[in-house]
């Protein structure tokens, strides 16, 4: 190659670094934007419920509503975040309409008191939005999954506070196995403008959870992590199959969507009823931190598990990261103390490591855990969620995403979680 060559081969890198740093600027601010006042609309419907628990009794009438405004915009058939990754992987195209259905469901999930978390809505709203500016500013197919990848980050930053969970999220979800490394600097720079729009629109003034002291590495505090990790590789299987057998069993008994969420509906307020509180509704954060903080509920993890399929097999919208968050916190709390880890460091090794099992990210899960709770005790975060990771198999929150290689030899697998 002549120096000519090389020289031009600079130029347009520079050129296509500084555009992508561009674009990456914009849907930061954009999606952050729109993820600040999503976050706000979840806050305040939640408030509202807890201010009127009474709110609870019209579950049957938010699925119905939640099913008949997909059906109004012929959306009846949307495949949730599923699509976000076949548009990543395949450049499959995104409706803009997904943005605002997205947002206005997950709202209304949340106010009735629907089992949902909004990270993995977030997912939803910041690639449609940022699949719809790819449209306008007429890019190519490859081009388009960069830029979906870039809203899913910003989304997820300006929701959570983790920016760089959000951008390697991004970049790790779709195909398990492979990483796509030429996001890395468009997704992290969306994530971290996200976050300081968020900061600047006054969310995120503290971020993380409090879990107490962390176990000091040893030997035995490492056979204690790993053993935690198989048991929550257990517990991610249970979640994946429990959300992916709701939405069958609903099909083959209530095969009528609207009939279908209106029992969902019904079941959710039943379920609530029994339990007596309102602490597995929406996605349960304030038990979250009363857990880490003390209390051990040992029920806690199968109940929410329970009303998040329930929920969301019915026709609800919302998320299934804080749920699959809360269940390991649950599951941690009580198992972890058994094995002679500390009380909160168990449950926060269990958020990530059902996490990890759960959407087979483990890089992602180390820096979720190093983002939420700090840099203590990251080599047994490491530790268990590598385990959970291995043992969780080819079980995975979502049917799109693509094992590429073996979690346990060094060859090609190339299928799709189940």
């Amino acid at each position: 190659m002549s120096l000519s060559e090389r020289g031009r081969g600079h130029v347009q890198e520079g050129i296509s670094f500084l555009k992508w740093v561009l674009y990456a600027c914009n849907i930061g601010i954009l999606v952050g934007a729109v993820a600040v006042a999503f976050h706000w609309g979840i806050d305040w419907v939640t408030e509202l419920r807890g201010e009127h628990p009474w709110i609870i009794w019209l579950l049957p009438l938010g699925g119905l509503s939640i099913v008949l405004l997909y059906k109004g915009c012929g959306m009846e058939k949307d495949r949730g975040t599923n699509l976000v990754l076949v548009a990543v992987r395949e450049a499959e195209p995104m409706k803009l309409r997904t943005a605002p259905l997205i947002f206005l469901s997950t709202i209304l999930t949340h106010l009735v008191g629907g089992s949902a978390g909004r990270e993995g809505a977030a997912l939803q709203l910041g690639g449609s939005l940022a699949a719809w500016v790819g449209r306008k500013i007429r890019l190519d197919a490859k081009d388009s999954r960069l830029m979906v990848m870039c809203g899913m980050a910003a989304a997820f930053s300006a929701l959570f506070g983790t920016p760089l969970t959000a951008a390697v999220f991004a970049m790790e979800v779709v195909s398990v196995g492979v990483m796509y490394y030429a996001a890395i600097v468009p997704c992290v720079t969306a994530a971290l403008v996200a976050l300081q729009m968020a900061r600047w629109l006054g969310l995120h003034g503290t971020v993380g959870y409090e879990m107490g002291q962390a176990a000091a590495l040893t030997p035995v505090s490492m056979f204690q992590a790993a053993v935690l990790g198989v048991l929550c590789a257990l517990v991610s299987i249970l979640f994946c199959k429990a959300m992916h057998a709701a939405p069958h069993l609903y099909g083959k008994y209530v095969p009528n969507a609207l009939v279908r969420a209106a029992v969902g509906g019904l079941l959710v307020l039943a379920l609530t009823l029994l339990v007596g509180s309102q602490d597995y509704n929406g996605a349960g954060d304030p038990l979250i931190r009363r857990m880490l903080a003390g209390e051990t509920i040992p029920e806690a993890f199968l109940l929410k598990i329970l009303f998040t399929a329930v929920t969301l097999g019915a026709g609800f919208r919302g998320g299934e990261i804080v749920p699959v968050l809360f269940t390991g916190c649950a599951f941690g709390t009580w198992v972890g103390p058994m094995l002679g880890l500390p009380h909160g460091f168990s449950g926060a090794l269990g958020m990530a490591a059902v996490f990890c099992g759960a959407t087979n990210c483990p890089l992602t899960s180390i820096l979720l855990a190093f983002e939420l709770f700090g840099g203590e005790g990251l080599s047994l975060f490491a530790l268990c969620s590598g385990v959970s990771y291995m043992l969780s198999g080819y079980y995975g929150l979502y049917s799109e995403q693509k094992i590429v290689y073996s979690k346990f030899k060094t060859e090609w697998v190339d299928r799709k979680a189940k």
